[in-house]
């Protein structure tokens, strides 16, 4: 027989899942808080539920708080730059303008200077169009507190974030470039389609070599990835994926999994990179689960 209270939480389980991977941008984490989520759903009288998606995304939206505030202390002793996990997406996320750009790393890096509470409050707002009222009831505020909080929390990711996105085709376009001058080990080449001003962060986690501070300006980012990729006696294979609702770059030693990296284009060049090769936040890219749309 079919179950109401489990048909509801499998049709909304991607809503859920965004919510706590955007407030934690974690995937491993959010899915702590969907299986938290489901033991706390299971147990309680449905019969008086008006509106299951609103009473599960209450239970995420508060679940993922608790978390966020444990795992920020966890990061103060975290080696080197902390980057979001990436998590390969579908075509119809990139599709989704709004939603691409909520999940993209540059944005998510941007909400990592919320407070828990403004974070949960502007992703629930700004990403979901989720009523006041009812972001109030999932964080323990009043309506009014609540449009205050997110009036601040705009303004603060506004001043902060990329500019406008540029479309799938020319960051793909620009990738593609990219990925051939890798290829060739042409400098001049890679500094064609580099940025004089951008900024590379790798995220190793203490487990794999990177770079523990940024690095900043195209030369020294097309050196930086010449020396490391020139070096090495692995074979390497590089293919464009679609990464957070964007294009970006698979990378495989031997054939395994050793990291992905994420970019942002302005005026056709790339002006940030986010390289990811600590395995612990690689394990949904190895076991091909991408995220679909809401």
């Amino acid at each position: 027989m079919a179950d109401p209270a489990t048909d509801a939480f499998v049709a909304h389980r991607n809503l859920l899942f965004t919510v706590a991977y955007e407030m934690l941008g974690s995937a491993a984490d959010a899915e702590d808080v969907l299986q938290e989520t489901w033991l706390r759903w299971v147990d309680i009288d449905h019969d008086h539920i008006q509106d299951p998606r609103a009473y599960l995304v209450r239970i995420t939206t508060r679940q993922s708080l608790n978390r966020l505030r444990t795992v920020t202390r966890r990061r103060e002793s975290y080696v080197g730059p902390w980057l979001p996990e990436p998590m390969l997406t579908t075509p119809d996320v990139a599709e989704d303008v709004e939603l691409a750009e909520s999940v993209s790393i540059a944005l998510m890096l941007v909400l990592e200077t919320l407070s828990p509470t403004e974070r949960a409050v502007f992703v629930l707002r700004e990403a979901f169009d989720v009523p006041y009222g009812e972001i109030a009831e999932a964080v323990g505020k009043t309506p009014a507190a609540v449009r205050q909080i997110a009036h601040r929390a705009r303004l603060h990711v506004d001043e902060r974030r990329p500019r406008t996105p540029v479309p799938a085709s020319e960051a793909r376009a620009v990738l593609d470039s990219f990925r051939r001058a890798l290829d060739t080990g042409d400098l001049q080449r890679l500094m064609d389609v580099l940025a004089p001003d951008l900024v590379l962060i790798a995220d190793g986690g203490g487990i794999k070599q990177a770079s523990v501070r940024p690095v900043t300006g195209a030369n020294k980012v097309a050196r930086y990835l010449l020396g490391g990729i020139g070096k090495t006696v692995e074979t390497v294979t590089v293919e464009i994926v679609l990464a957070n609702g964007h294009p970006a770059l698979l990378l495989r030693l031997n054939g395994e999994l050793d990291g992905i990296l994420a970019v942002r284009v302005e005026a056709g060049r790339i002006a940030g990179m986010y390289y990811v090769r600590n395995p612990e936040k690689l394990s949904h890219a190895r076991a091909a689960t991408p995220l679909s749309r809401r």
